[in-house]
């Protein structure tokens, strides 16, 4: 396993991160137990994944508990990411980004956990009621009190992580570390705003639904729909544009062949090989299912699998990208863009 620098702090985690989304109460399909939880979290560890990902209402509320039971003597190995915002009651405050739901919500996670310090909480989603002002404060107040480690957020934009970061430089309020975000090879819209300022401001940067919602398994292609009663055939999240995920699937499968692998390990390796990724949330019911999934950190792609994944994958050119491109200068006689650094 490799670890890389958890953005600007001194922190390292594995390049694979072990997610929480199967357990117990599953949205979709069949979570697992707290006796297959405990095998899979202790799989992960032997197999160097040292960063594991929960949150608050995962599993219906009882991931946390069982991920919690899971690492427990060996908890000092991991790095543990929670989240909170989403609804955990039926009353006004019991949402959001609240100074009151926050402390509520942290607490309640530091019991589910059966920790003293939570490694990283994150920001769930943006909350249009609260300033950034409130919440930063309340996540400060949070790390001064050795109850959080690092903090960071989920599926924000990049304008608002600016925002953020500006109103922590001027309050003198604890940044944020990390930006977890949805990326697979078939829907890279991160890499239009919210990679470039991860870049930027040396955030570090975690995937989640690596596989598009199982949309990337191998078990589906053109000729073959979702099977009935599978997370794909019951919501279809994340949205994809299905005529060029079908061409990703089908270069996906010339690359497996090619390494006598498979396509979600294909898949799996090609987020590895972006430079901006730090990490990958990985998740699965079964044994074999991780096996297949860390077996990706092992995998190198050759220059010729990437730059084929990266022409079926890549999307297209928007503005105000096709206004800088056009004003970009070229080489008289190529007319190829001229790197100006």
């Amino acid at each position: 396993m490799q670890y890389q620098q958890f953005g600007k702090t001194g922190l390292f985690v594995s390049r694979l991160c072990l997610g929480t989304g199967t357990f117990g109460k599953a949205r979709l399909g069949t979570g697992i137990s707290q006796a297959e939880a405990d095998r899979m979290v202790g799989q992960a560890l032997d197999a160097g994944i040292n960063l594991f990902d929960t949150s608050d209402v995962y599993g219906g509320g009882e991931a946390e508990v069982m991920l919690g039971k899971a690492l427990g003597k060996r908890r000092r190995e991991a790095v543990v990411a929670t989240k909170a915002h989403a609804r955990t009651g039926q009353g006004p405050n019991d949402v959001g980004q609240s100074r009151v739901h926050l402390m509520q919500a942290l607490e309640r996670s530091l019991k589910e956990l059966g920790t003293d310090c939570i490694d990283l909480y994150q920001m769930h989603q943006p909350d249009p009621y609260t300033r950034f002002e409130e919440s930063l404060r309340t996540l400060d107040d949070a790390i001064r009190q050795g109850k959080v480690r690092y903090i960071g957020c989920s599926n924000l934009m990049a304008w608002q992580v600016m925002q953020a970061s500006k109103v922590a430089a001027l309050n003198g309020f604890e940044e944020f570390a990390s930006i977890q975000a949805y990326y697979s090879v078939a829907g890279r819209d991160i890499e239009r705003e919210i990679a470039p300022l991860a870049v930027d401001q040396k955030l570090a940067l975690l995937i989640y639904s690596p596989l598009a919602g199982a949309l990337l398994t191998g078990a589906i292609r053109r000729d073959k729909a979702a099977d009935p009663g599978t997370r794909r055939s019951i919501v279809q999240f994340p949205p994809v544009e299905m005529d060029r995920a079908y061409a990703v699937i089908d270069v996906l499968e010339k690359a497996a062949a090619r390494h006598g692998a498979t396509v979600p390990r294909v898949a799996l390796a090609w987020l590895l090989h972006r430079p901006f990724v730090t990490s990958v949330i990985i998740g699965a019911r079964t044994a074999p299912q991780l096996q297949e999934n860390i077996l990706a950190a092992g995998l190198e792609l050759t220059a010729e699998d990437l730059k084929e994944i990266d022409a079926a994958s890549r999307l297209p050119v928007e503005y105000p990208s096709w206004s800088r491109d056009l004003s970009a200068p070229r080489e008289p006689l190529t007319g190829r863009v001229v790197n100006r650094l």
